[in-house]
């Protein structure tokens, strides 16, 4: 329904957010409703079959940390993933990620790979629509220790020991429907399976509207750990390797993309570089960039002094410059708010298990 509509996530998070009015609006919203019901109730089905141990989990023999969403894609799951392969190695374990590799040509890994891959090149990604398959290679062949779930709240065939879900700021309940009604991709009460609840970009928000956000949560998970999070540019690279400085836009005219599930994000990102952003583009989630695209950008951005995009989108552009301009990825971390030692102790009880068994 969407591809016939041609939304792009933007212009769905305004129609379904209520941002966009009208007749118009109020019709397609009606339709989407429609659309939402059997999506809700197959995914009831779905998590009913687990919760009942009819549909049957998976061990593998060693701990694993789901890292996932209850909304579509612009969490933040990257730089959280980052994060828990470097702690988990601080532990003394070897890790190994493990995800579905969504978007990926045959024989190749996806966006989110190579983006994880320049962060984390010590550490083993496989990726497998069959994830438990995945996860058994990683034991056998890479003597895993434990296993780093991408992406994998929804996917419950692989047996998990923690799992942690993010909320952005930003819309932390997918506008309270199920996609395509809404932006979440199950009902919100299959939040009761959480262990971790993580509201990333927290620093968007004043106190009162995080405890608002937390007490719902307490409702909904209320065994779950509470953290929250905000997203910190560490530097700016380009396609060579080379990094600079993240001030070196500051004052100048910026020309701006990306293809990620949440644009807002990374427009939030990219207010806190000090620039003068004079244009901004969006492309689909998990855009593969043809050489089309890239003499677009490079007419569209001929006004700008520095291109800027995520590391998401730099690891299929593989250019250094569009045109004359240099084109640099937005490097992101996060830094705990809250939550930051309940969560590491949870990790630690989690490692200790495995060392022990």
């Amino acid at each position: 329904m969407l591809s016939s509509l041609m939304l792009t996530p933007s212009q769905l998070r305004n129609l379904v957010s209520g941002r966009q009015t009208g007749p118009r609006a109020s019709l397609l919203r009606g339709a989407l409703r429609l659309a939402e019901t059997p999506y809700s109730w197959a995914m009831h089905y779905r998590n009913h079959r687990y919760d009942s141990g009819r549909s049957e989990s998976y061990a593998v023999g060693v701990p694993v940390v789901s890292v996932g969403n209850i909304s579509l894609g612009g969490t933040g799951k990257t730089p959280l993933v980052e994060w828990l392969a470097r702690k988990v190695g601080e532990m003394q374990r070897r890790v190994v990620i493990v995800s579905r590799g969504y978007g990926s040509e045959q024989g190749k890994q996806n966006d989110e790979a190579l983006e994880l891959e320049l962060a984390l090149p010590s550490v083993p990604h496989i990726q497998n629509p069959d994830r438990v398959a995945a996860a058994k290679v990683a034991v056998v062949e890479h003597a895993a220790q434990v296993i780093l779930l991408d992406d994998g709240f929804q996917h419950r065939r692989l047996r998990r020991d923690l799992d942690i879900v993010l909320l952005d700021a930003t819309e932390p309940f997918g506008f309270d429907h199920v996609f395509p009604r809404g932006t979440l991709r199950e009902p919100l009460s299959g939040l009761a399976r959480a262990d971790v609840v993580i509201l990333s970009r927290a620093d968007l928000l004043n106190q009162t509207q995080r405890n608002t956000i937390r007490a719902r949560v307490a409702d909904l998970a209320p065994r779950a750990v509470w953290c929250e999070v905000r997203h910190r540019i560490s530097a700016l690279i380009n396609s060579d390797g080379q990094q600079v400085d993240s001030n070196m836009p500051a004052g100048k005219r910026v020309a701006a993309f990306c293809g990620i599930g949440n644009p807002a994000g990374f427009q939030h990102t990219l207010n806190a570089l000090d620039c003068e952003l004079i244009c901004m583009r969006e492309f689909p989630d998990h855009h593969n960039y043809s050489s089309a695209d890239i003499a677009s950008l490079s007419d569209w951005g001929q006004e700008a002094e520095v291109a800027l995009t995520t590391r998401k989108d730099l690891v299929k552009l593989r250019v250094p410059t569009l045109g004359s301009i240099p084109l640099w990825a937005v490097g992101v971390e996060i830094d705990f708010l809250v939550g930051q030692q309940e969560f590491e102790e949870r990790l630690l009880r989690l490692t200790e298990m495995q060392s022990a068994t």
